[in-house]
């Protein structure tokens, strides 16, 4: 397994969490074989902590040091976006001095 923005599918836990976030339903050879084709595509994954809604007239007097409350609270999963789709959440952590994530739950991707 890689660094921090080096996550690949095969660091997943099992081929299960692979077919689930893929819509399958369970690990076959066929479906193995698909997802082989697949394993060194690259993607975006973005972790979004939160949101906040904001008129623009307050959004321009923001400054340096500005605070923004999102609607999450500290110990709230945050949501993991896999080329624009939701993926799963996970545990916003310190590793070193990077910020990282840990998947903590797999969201069935349909369509």
């Amino acid at each position: 397994m890689g660094g921090i923005g080096d996550y690949r599918a095969e660091s997943m836990s099992n081929q299960d969490d692979i077919d689930a976030m893929f819509g399958g339903g369970g690990s076959t050879t066929s479906t193995t074989t698909e997802l082989s084709a697949i394993y060194d595509t690259v993607v975006e994954v973005s972790v979004v902590l939160g949101t906040s809604t904001i008129r623009v007239r307050d959004l321009l007097k923001l400054g340096r040091g500005a605070i923004v409350e999102l609607d999450r609270k500290i110990d709230d999963l945050s949501d993991i976006i896999v080329s624009g789709r939701t993926v799963g959440r996970g545990e916003v952590t310190i590793v070193e001095d990077k910020i990282a994530v840990t998947f903590r739950e797999f969201t069935r991707v349909n369509g």
